[in-house]
């Protein structure tokens, strides 16, 4: 998509901008929230995620959003896909993560951090944004 100015010519292009969630899960079968203190979906219960920044690997930010959100600290296990839409800006990556360390505190993004149960799946938050669903099959795998 582009925008621009006939009478000098200037072309501006709207760049898609590229957000890493983590799934990061624990021995007991718990996945790591955070209560948003932000819009969208301000006060939701929501996995860790951000923007990446200009010259950041993905894999960095995914990383970084994590301890950011929830003092916690994570190794990328595994790629669980890219999703988008058409019309949206947004491009989002998400993995599979393993907590390597820290200690579970709220970040400056976060209300609330918490291990919420994977199952049984009433007691986990519903979904929060347009890829959520898919992004949890893609961690469940073929058992959900």
């Amino acid at each position: 998509m582009t925008t621009g100015c006939d009478a000098c010519g200037w072309i501006n292009y709207v760049d898609p901008k590229v957000a890493a969630v983590v799934l990061v899960s624990d021995e007991q079968g718990r996945l790591l929230y955070i209560r948003r203190n932000h819009e969208p979906a301000m006060y939701r219960w929501s996995w860790p995620s951000g923007f990446v920044d200009a010259g950041e690997r993905v894999e960095d930010a995914a990383v970084r959003e994590v301890r950011e959100e929830t003092g916690v600290e994570v190794e990328i296990a595994d790629l669980l896909g890219v999703w988008s839409r058409t019309g949206d800006q947004v491009v989002v990556i998400a993995y599979r993560a393993r907590e390597s360390g820290g200690e579970l505190r709220p970040g400056p993004e976060a209300l609330a951090a918490a291990w919420i149960p994977v199952r049984p799946s009433r007691r986990r938050p519903p979904p929060v944004f347009a890829h959520d669903e898919a992004i949890l099959r893609s961690f469940l795998g073929p058992e959900r």
